[in-house]
């Protein structure tokens, strides 16, 4: 028996096409789920315990219109997936966005191989903003266009490194260690992730939704719309309501009750 509802995941990302494991019917869902399920980090904020078993996402994510964030995205995504017959492991990988050169991160971010005949498929449905919305072939140095990025993979070692093109310049996203992980590795990196003072998202809202050639995020109470050419609109959220509006209506969110405080923080930050 299947853990996961697949009807009602197809009917919360608006899919009707069918559910065999095919390369196509991977692209499809890898378009839709990233647009329908916002990457969102509010239960952290909140101190809501991150579960991560089937149920727990199901319920969340499905019932109650929510998101969540890379171990939870990418989690459900790895069982409906395998309920749609894919052979799938996951893998974790050392963050790059935004780190300095002589930093080493922590292999702190969930992603999926999914094996196919033709080799085998990078798939990541919650790297934040710069979600993929395509799976990616793993086949080293060859530059490979979605609808919204041009991504390519370097390898480095046994490992391979994540590179996406920004304004004409590549930059890296982060490196996959090809290691299959098991469901104690992310209950240990989710549990670090969600409850360490130190950890971004304990401490700032990160939301983010990938819908065609666009892609919003919000950090904190700044809103950017990024475009594939590389333009970008900013706005500042200034009070609570704006805060909420924004994450109902662009974000798709059903925010969960008695989250108004955290609003009225977020709001005030400077």
């Amino acid at each position: 028996m299947s853990e996961v509802d697949l009807s009602a995941y197809f009917s919360r990302i608006g899919y009707s096409g069918p559910s065999t494991p095919t390369l196509a019917v991977l692209r499809a869902i890898h378009a839709l789920h990233p647009a329908s399920i916002p990457f969102e980090n509010i239960d952290v904020l909140l101190k809501t315990p991150i579960r991560l078993d089937a149920a727990s996402l199901h319920a969340k994510m499905i019932q109650k219109q929510r998101g969540g964030y890379c171990f939870e995205q990418n989690t459900y995504f790895q069982k409906i997936l395998e309920a749609t017959g894919f052979s799938v492991r996951s893998i974790a990988a050392r963050v790059l966005w935004h780190a300095p050169p002589s930093v080493v991160p922590p292999r702190n971010h969930m992603a999926l191989v999914v094996h196919m005949n033709d080799g085998e498929y990078l798939a990541d449905v919650g790297y934040g903003r710069l979600t993929l919305n395509a799976p990616l072939r793993i086949e080293p140095h060859v530059e490979q266009h979605t609808v919204n990025a041009v991504y390519r993979l370097l390898p480095v070692g046994p490992e391979y490194q994540v590179q996406i093109k920004l304004v004409g310049e590549w930059v890296s996203l982060y490196q996959l260690s090809m290691q299959e992980q098991v469901p104690a590795d992310w209950e240990v990196a989710n549990y670090y992730t969600s409850t360490n003072p130190n950890s971004q998202f304990t401490t700032n809202l990160l939301v983010a939704r990938t819908v065609g050639d666009r892609r919003y995020g919000l950090l904190n109470k700044m809103l950017r719309i990024h475009r594939i050419d590389g333009s970008a609109d900013l706005r500042v959220l200034e009070t609570p309501a704006e805060l909420e509006q924004v994450l109902r209506h662009d974000f798709n969110i059903a925010l969960p009750e008695h989250c108004g405080s955290l609003l009225s923080h977020i709001a005030s930050k400077r």
